[in-house]
Formats: C-alpha cells, sequence, structure tokens
C-alpha cells in the first residue's frame, strides 16, 4: 500500500515538473517586456524563490533591480514592498512597533503592535549595506526564522516570504558592509552586469514611450508553495551530493585535499550551507528546466551564485588580481565529478 502511494505521489510530481517548466517559460517571456535582456538573472533569482531561498542582487544604479523584482511580485500575484536602506532606518522601521492606545468602549490603555513593512512576501530590501549593523540584524532574524519578535510575542511572516537585498558595489562612503556570517543566510549572490548594446536600443525604446507594459499573473501564491514543496522532494543521487560537497571542500584552506592555489589566496572559504544550497539550488533549477533529478551539470551552473560571497580572499588574492569568481572557475577545473 505504501509503494503505490509513494509511486503516486512521484507521478504527480513528475506531472507538475512538466507544469512548472512551462510556467517558467511564460514568466521569461512576460518579464521580458519589463525588464530587457538579463535571463540569467532573472531564472537565478526563480531558482532561489522556488528553493526558498533569499537573494543578494549585487549591480551599479540604473540596471533595473527595482524592476526586476517588482515584475516578479506581479507575475506571482505577490505583495510587494521596498524598504529604502538609510543609516538613520532603526530596527523598528522594518519589523513594526508597539503602540499605546485608548480602548473608547472599555477605556482602557494596551499596547497594539503595528506591522512594518517587513510584513509582505516578496521585499527589496534597498542598499542593504547602508544601514549601521543593529537594523541589518533586525532583518537578517526574519530571513532565518521568518518571524519577527515583538513586546514578548512572536509574529509568523505570510509564507511565501522571500528577501532580495540590493547592494552598490562602486560606492564604499558611508556604508556597512555585511559580516560574512550574516552573507552566508543568502542563498544566492547574482551580480547584473551592464546590457549588451542591442538590449540597451530596446530598454530606451520601451521606457521612453508612453504605454507601460501590463504584467499577468502566471501562478497563484497556493500553488507557489505546493511547487516549493515539490522541488524538495526532487531526488538526488549520492555521487551529485558527492560533487557538491568536494566543490565546498575545495574553497576551504588548509585542508587535506585543498588545491595549492586555494591556500595562496584564500583566508576562509565555505561552510556546509554552501553544500546544501548547490543541492537546493540545483533541485530548483532541474525542475524549471523540466526534470525531475538533478545533475552534476546544475550544480556547476549555480556554483557562482552560491559561493562567490562565501570567501574571503587575502591579500596575495588581490596583488594577483583574483576575484571570487575566477577562484570559483579554477575550482570547478580542478575537482572532477565522480563516476555513478
Amino acid at each position: 500500500m505504501l509503494e503505490i502511494k509513494a509511486n503516486s505521489q512521484e507521478l504527480t510530481d513528475v506531472v507538475a515538473v512538466a507544469e512548472i517548466n512551462k510556467a517558467r517559460e511564460i514568466i521569461l517571456k512576460e518579464i521580458s517586456k519589463a525588464f530587457i535582456g538579463q535571463e540569467r538573472v532573472v531564472e537565478e533569482v526563480l531558482y532561489a524563490m522556488f528553493a526558498r531561498g533569499h537573494i543578494l542582487l549585487i549591480g551599479v544604479p540604473g540596471l533595473g533591480k527595482t524592476l526586476l523584482v517588482n515584475s516578479l511580485a506581479q507575475l506571482l500575484d505577490l505583495r510587494f514592498r521596498r524598504i529604502q536602506f538609510t543609516p538613520d532606518l532603526m530596527p523598528s522601521d522594518i519589523t513594526g512597533t508597539e503602540i499605546l492606545e485608548d480602548d473608547l468602549s472599555t477605556r482602557e490603555r494596551r499596547f497594539r503592535f503595528v506591522e512594518g513593512p517587513l510584513f509582505t512576501q516578496i521585499l527589496l530590501a534597498d542598499e542593504i549595506n547602508r544601514t549601521p549593523p543593529k537594523t541589518q540584524a533586525a532583518l537578517l532574524q526574519a530571513m532565518q526564522e521568518r518571524k519577527v519578535t515583538s513586546g514578548g510575542k512572536t509574529y509568523p511572516l505570510e509564507a511565501p516570504f522571500f528577501v532580495l537585498a540590493t547592494q552598490n558595489p562602486i560606492e564604499q562612503e558611508g556604508t556597512y558592509p555585511l559580516p560574512e556570517a550574516q552573507l552566508d543566510r543568502f542563498m544566492f549572490n547574482i551580480r547584473i552586469e551592464y546590457p549588451s548594446h542591442d538590449e540597451e536600443i530596446t530598454m530606451v525604446k520601451a521606457t521612453t514611450g508612453g504605454v507601460e507594459p501590463q504584467l499577468s499573473p502566471v501562478l497563484t501564491r497556493e500553488r507557489i508553495l505546493e511547487l516549493q514543496e515539490i522541488v524538495r522532494r526532487v531526488p538526488v543521487a549520492d555521487h551529485v551530493i558527492k560533487y557538491a560537497v568536494s566543490i565546498a571542500e575545495a574553497t576551504r584552506p588548509n585542508q587535506p585535499h585543498t588545491p595549492e592555489f586555494i591556500n595562496d589566496f584564500v583566508t576562509w572559504g565555505a561552510g556546509p550551507r554552501a553544500s546544501q544550497y548547490l543541492i537546493l539550488g540545483g533541485k530548483a533549477r532541474a525542475v524549471l528546466k523540466g526534470r525531475f533529478y538533478v545533475a552534476c551539470e546544475d550544480v556547476r551552473a549555480l556554483a557562482a551564485a552560491v559561493l562567490r560571497h562565501r570567501l574571503m580572499l587575502n591579500f596575495n588574492a588581490e596583488a594577483e588580481g583574483m576575484t571570487a569568481d575566477t577562484i570559483i572557475e579554477r575550482i570547478l577545473k580542478t575537482v572532477p565529478e565522480p563516476s555513478h
């Protein structure tokens, strides 16, 4: 009886995978009406969302980070809020605060919790590194636990809950860089690059006219939650898990099997959360590509997004012009794909 039930569940999941793949194609087509190009960025954001992860978006101003998040919120039929982080922002400005109010019927005074902008489903934390660590911590706690505590009471955040935080890589004045332990809570670090020449021409034409694109919802909140569960149920072969762990291990200096260039250029490598996110991201990528299994190809494709904010490079790397991305490229060439 249990065997039949398991097979029935797997069959249902395989059918749902085809639906997710179709939804992905529709989302990419619809979002291109508002957010020109950058298909890799859109796909990586979708992978993180379906894997229940949070995202750090890195890009110079004007590349459409806010537009991307707002467009996705419309297509996924989710509530969207944006917080502009500034040096004077307080934790209560994000989470909410207790206010004292009079009850006219009983003539009593009591505290009532007023929800902050954190109580949404997609939150854009714009320029998160512009606010002090105390305020950053209030947001990151909610990301980890998906709840807020105020006045001794705990308030759950409605699922699904995604945080997309942005950072400007070229401005350092008046910023408070996120500590490594806090960076580790982001599933992906996604870099938004400049558009190509043709993409920028299309972008200028689309944004300087009088017609604004209308985006229709593709998935409901309830279906998104169901699809997140399906992503978790995707089976992963042992050799794929071994490959993900080997890649994460290869980033750690002074370990038995660490490549020599890691010892030369890396002060601190990725922890076990990187291995977990490589597999979770691989599951989401496989499903969105129409597969109900994870391949080593999925792990390789997401290695840069998962690892680039988890490597601390030393002065030797800076002197040699090495970046986290170049280190990751060398790791992928060095770590062999295990046999089945």
